[in-house]
């Protein structure tokens, strides 16, 4: 029969306890701190969330103050951030400030043409249509009036970039209602083309 030496078990159960708490210690010496987290964030998507409020509408200089409302509030809902989805997060902030600050500025709807939004246009078929001052203000005019579900579809696949699904998880809507939010987008702008086109044709034939 093995028999077990009870100082044996004592040194053992000593060892192991002491081993966890350092390990505990270590770990909360190498947790970031929360504004560690903060700054983080901030360097990573900062240049994201100040084109996402351009691009949804909000003009300067109201730009710089609607991404320090964006940030201000990521510092009060720190703790709720799930690791992985900031940016998700982040854009459901910026969509809340950004409607925000349009109704505050609604009577401030024409901007002049050096404002318009300054992007790499990149639908083909569009700037082969017109030259790109004009693309660039009919952008920025379809935005402004495209209706908020429209416009952050928009925005994200065809600016950002973004694959539809995630769009679809950052939107919370189904994969389906983002494709079809986005082939009226471009209907839409389609639309304004068209428009732009034919009313220049009239100016000419006149």
């Amino acid at each position: 029969m093995l028999t077990v030496e009870p100082s044996l078990v004592v040194a053992t159960s000593s060892n192991i306890a002491r081993t966890s708490s350092e390990r505990d210690v270590d770990a909360r010496v190498k947790a970031p701190s929360a504004n560690e987290v903060l700054r983080a964030i901030v360097d990573e998507h900062y240049d994201f969330v100040w084109r996402s409020l351009r691009r949804l509408g909000v003009r300067p200089p109201d730009t710089d103050d609607a991404t320090q409302q964006v940030f201000l509030v990521v510092a009060s809902k720190l703790a709720s951030i799930e690791p992985g989805k900031e940016r998700t997060y982040l854009f459901g902030v910026v969509m809340r400030v950004a409607a925000n600050t349009r109704r505050a500025r609604a009577r401030l709807r024409e901007v002049p043409e050096e404002d318009a939004l300054d992007v790499h246009f990149v639908l083909p078929t569009v700037e082969a249509r017109l030259d790109r001052a004009q693309a660039r203000a009919v952008l920025d005019k379809v935005l402004a009036d495209m209706a908020d579900e429209l416009r952050v579809v928009f925005v994200l696949h065809v600016l950002e970039e973004l694959p539809l699904a995630e769009i679809a998880a950052m939107v919370e809507a189904p994969l389906t209602t983002v494709v079809s939010r986005l082939r009226r987008a471009r209907e839409e702008l389609d639309a304004a083309v068209t428009r732009l086109q034919a009313r220049e044709q009239g100016v000419h034939r006149v």
